[in-house]
């Protein structure tokens, strides 16, 4: 599987489900998912904290739809460690999420897998 050069976000995410929505309130939100069972929504979180779990977000290189393997590389690790994600994919690369309490692990854990982690400029 590849490396890939993720990018931690600055900003942490809330997830809420809306089991009958078929579109937010709002003009908040980041990302939405719609299945049958309702509406999940993605929103960047308050910098001042609060709103529930928060979720920080790794963001990889682009490399487009025909590049397989590319999200199991990360999420594959994650899961073999224990920690839970939430992923938005967009058209050129894919939006992972982890739990705010296990950023640290995660990072650990990618970098272990040969992923390397930008903090700092554009990360955290």
């Amino acid at each position: 599987m590849s490396a890939q050069k993720l990018r931690l976000l600055d900003s942490f995410f809330t997830l809420a489900h809306e089991p009958h929505a078929s579109f937010p309130d709002d003009d908040e939100w980041v990302a939405l998912v719609r299945a049958p069972e309702g509406l999940t929504v993605l929103r960047e979180a308050s910098p001042f904290g609060g709103g529930g779990d928060r979720w920080a977000g790794f963001y990889g290189d682009p490399h487009g739809l025909g590049k397989p393997g590319m999200l199991a590389a990360i999420v594959g690790p994650l899961a073999d460690a224990g920690i839970a994600v939430f992923v938005a994919s967009t058209f050129h690369a894919d939006l992972v999420l982890v739990p705010e309490d296990s950023v640290e692990s995660a990072v650990e854990v990618l970098v272990d897998a040969g992923h390397s982690v930008a903090r700092g400029a554009g990360g955290r």
